[in-house]
């Protein structure tokens, strides 16, 4: 199987700008367009939204490889790195601080060089540990091909499919120098946005780290996203978007790599993609207008420390039933004041019983 990589004129990718000069002009304005309806909510909410945006992107790009991260540790982790206070924070493994130090570098250090050095940082964040699950492992370090060609595989043994085969480890270096030395030019004649989904396509198809590749190609792009819009306030999650379209996603990956360099049908996807995440983050936008506009309610209501903890891990999307046991352990008291608590909740007409009873009641939030 030949691969974009082998041909002639690699890495000249080409499109059709004409084709793509609508489509391109659209999603530009909606992201101005939502971009300055993120950045009229005034300070604290903006900050709000942007934790909801980064928690999200961290538990969706792990996602699309696959991988479950725990949701508590990672709000814990971005709302530590934000420097806000939240209900229920708990100790964060080493490998999910890396995820959002790597994605919050990304976007806050925009203007900041992309360079091997930063690269190797995010991946020995990602991996703290060192490797995992198979021998040589390079942590911090290009791939090797020691075990034999890096492929992207799916299927049962022994029936196994190859999506993809990397070229050789003895050409990363030059090709990364290639790649980097492209990303850093600013007047590149490329969209910054179309420098995006260019950046993914072609780091993912060097695929320099033994593991780790789309995280850190989806980094890139947030970086080169947000170089586009000159801002590292982070308001959409294009990684959600990628988890929910994540077949097509890797479909439309494959197919370019087994292509030609002429990529505007990937370039058109990945428009319409970034359109949808925008879309997105109107929802964003809504439940933290909806967050301020439940506390300017509450603002005549007496509420003690404990009580304002809990309303705020619901308003954030409380994972689960609310029981007095959970309440417990998150507000750190005993249970017979968790349920004095949130009786007192009921009272105000804050809280409603759920159907049940006995040790299966829960509650609800009633605004």
């Amino acid at each position: 199987m030949a691969y974009i990589y082998d041909r002639p004129d690699w890495p000249h990718f080409r499109w059709d700008a004409g084709a793509l000069a609508v489509r391109l002009a659209e999603v530009r304005h909606h992201q101005g367009r939502v971009l300055g309806r993120m950045e009229a909510l005034g300070f604290e909410l903006e900050t709000e939204a942007v934790f909801q945006t980064l928690v999200q992107d961290a538990l969706k790009t792990s996602e699309i490889e696959g991988e479950i991260l725990d949701r508590e540790q990672v709000r814990s982790s971005v709302a530590r790195r934000l420097g806000l206070d939240r209900a229920g924070m708990v100790p964060v493994e080493r490998p999910v601080e890396g995820l959002v130090a790597m994605l919050l570098d990304a976007t806050q250090g925009y203007a900041e060089p992309l360079t091997t050095e930063r690269l190797f940082r995010w991946h020995r964040g990602l991996f703290p540990e060192g490797g995992h699950g198979r021998k040589a492992f390079t942590v911090g370090g290009w791939r090797t091909d020691e075990l034999g060609a890096m492929q992207v595989v799916s299927g049962p043994l022994g029936r196994e499919r190859v999506h993809f085969r990397a070229p050789a480890a003895e050409r990363i270096a030059a090709e990364m120098d290639a790649f980097l030395t492209w990303f850093e030019m600013r007047d590149a004649g490329i969209d910054p946005v179309l420098k995006a989904a260019v950046a993914h396509i072609w780091f993912v198809t060097i695929h320099p780290f033994d593991d780790g590749n789309g995280r850190i190609a989806r980094a890139i792009a947030d970086l080169a996203l947000a170089r586009s819009e000159g801002t590292g306030q982070r308001f959409y999650s294009l990684s959600s978007r990628l988890r929910i379209e994540r077949s097509d996603y890797y479909a439309t990956l494959e197919a370019t790599q087994k292509g030609d360099l002429d990529i505007t049908v990937r370039l058109a996807w990945f428009l319409d993609i970034l359109d949808q995440a925008l879309s997105d983050a109107e929802t964003t936008l809504a439940a933290v207008i909806r967050k301020a506009q439940v506390w300017e309610t509450l603002g005549t209501k007496s509420l003690n420390d404990r009580q304002r903890v809990m309303i705020n891990c619901l308003l954030d999307g409380f994972q689960g039933k609310l029981t007095t046991s959970k309440w417990a352990k998150i507000a750190q008291c005993s249970q017979d004041t968790a349920l004095r608590d949130i009786e007192g909740l009921i009272a105000a007409g804050l809280l409603i019983r759920e159907p049940g009873g006995g040790r299966s009641t829960s509650y609800a939030f009633a605004l």
